[in-house]
């Protein structure tokens, strides 16, 4: 299914070769769709480097996690770590149809599919995969709206990754959290975002009216899957990424997020994209973005064992 790499699992997972008898399943995407005027593979190195930001901490999964309220693994919870697919810098056919059947043999076996991306068209055949489970709400965490019908004439490509989502009949609802600034959205796209009936909550407005402004277009018990684009956190917190912009959401708003969702839904999957090492000369920004797919994690069982 994905090939093995020689940095150690992502904490509190073990490698496996097949996600059969685990709760969740994480796989790295290293690419995604090109644009024929810009080299995505800035980001190829992102999987990795969110494994090794944990590495140290894959030695304390006893201890207590502030942001969890508890050990990051609850009572049998299993995590297993796939690996990285064999993905193809200039080879979008190729990579999306990867991703695609991976996240597709995760759902069969009944785990949660966790990405690692690449650029932000990684969940485009992400999101695809789902379309045999139940209809899903896709709660988008990013500083784009990704709407456009195409750029450079390419459809896949990371400005369009909404709008592919929004063509399928197993998406239902579309929450967008933490847009701002300039991105590759015109008024066209955005009015077809609002059309289509899109819930984008600016990051002004999470700022100003807080996490419960998203949290409330969240439906109860739903499937709900989770897109997050590390430049959706402020640049301050995350400066390794494409595009930086000031006034983004900050490491404990996304965690509330997460935290949210949790509480009131499923987690049907998650994936992370836009990371880009060589800008992370500190490696604080990898270990912010590997928190938070740490908290994804810790959040997939709780509801159920809450309840039970």
């Amino acid at each position: 299914m994905a090939v093995s790499t020689p940095v150690p699992p992502f904490k509190g997972a073990v490698r496996a070769a097949s996600p059969v008898g685990f709760d969740a399943a994480i796989f790295g995407a290293p690419h995604g769709t090109p644009y024929p005027e810009i080299d995505n593979s800035i980001h190829r190195g992102a999987p990795d480097a969110f494994r090794k930001a944990l590495e140290v901490d894959a030695e304390w999964l006893d201890h207590w996690d502030f942001d969890l309220g508890g050990p990051l693994l609850q009572h049998q919870q299993s995590i297993c770590d796939l690996g990285n697919l064999k993905t193809r810098p200039k080879d979008g056919k190729h990579n999306r149809a990867l991703i695609e059947k991976t996240t597709r043999g995760i759902l069969a076996t009944g785990a949660v599919p966790i990405m690692f991306g690449g650029d932000d068209s990684v969940p485009i055949p992400f999101i695809a995969a789902f379309s045999e489970q139940p209809a899903i709400v896709i709660l988008q965490i990013d500083a784009h709206i990704d709407w456009r019908e195409e750029r450079y004439g390419e459809p896949f490509g990371f400005s369009s990754t909404m709008r592919r989502a929004s063509e399928h009949d197993h998406v239902w609802r579309i929450v967008q959290a933490g847009a701002r600034g300039i991105g590759s959205a015109r008024e066209q796209e955005v009015r077809d975002a609002q059309k289509w009936g899109a819930h984008i909550v600016t990051s002004r407005e999470i700022h100003h009216k807080g996490t419960d402004e998203v949290l409330r277009h969240i439906p109860e018990d739903c499937d709900c899957v989770i897109s997050f684009d590390c430049d959706a956190l402020d640049a301050a917190e995350m400066p390794a990424v494409a595009y930086a912009t000031p006034g983004g959401l900050t490491y404990t708003q996304v965690t509330d997020l997460i935290a949210g969702v949790a509480a009131k839904a499923r987690i049907a999957g998650f994936c992370m994209v836009e990371f880009v090492p060589s800008r992370d000369r500190s490696k604080i920004a990898a270990f912010t973005a590997a928190r938070i797919a740490a908290n994804v994690i810790g959040r997939i069982r709780r509801r159920e064992d809450e309840e039970d």
